[in-house]
């Protein structure tokens, strides 16, 4: 069963920074992590899962509008970790922040099969 589990949240000022991790266990030999696509989903009391961030195995990034030029997505296919970098931080980033994983393509739609726990991030103006 594959587990993720993420790391890295916090309370930060506007304007601050935070690296979110997402440690990813329990895959195969027919499915290794270099072969998902992965990705960063958010989401604020009383709002919809939305899409953060996603990349794929050859470490091709795709990033929603609302924080392109400020998060940076890498993954380590070595360590098999999945990172976030989140510089200049917005109250209007505060949410639940989730790790996802599929073989599957679903770009950054929430169909994702796998999901970890989800790590808080709270950013203070």
């Amino acid at each position: 069963q594959v587990q993720l589990v993420e790391s890295g949240g916090g309370s930060v000022q506007a304007g601050g920074s935070l690296r979110l991790s997402c440690a990813v266990s329990g895959l195969t030999s027919e499915l290794t992590y270099s072969m998902y696509y992965m990705a960063w989903f958010r989401q604020a009391p009383g709002g919809e899962r939305e899409g953060v961030a996603l990349i794929d195995g050859a470490g091709m990034p795709t990033y929603a509008d609302s924080v392109k030029g400020r998060f940076t997505i890498s993954r380590d296919n070595a360590k098999n970790t999945l990172y976030l970098d989140m510089n200049s931080l917005k109250p209007e980033d505060t949410a639940m922040y989730y790790c996802a994983a599929d073989s599957l393509w679903w770009r950054l739609r929430p169909k994702y099969k796998y999901w970890g726990q989800g790590t808080q991030v709270t950013v203070s103006s």
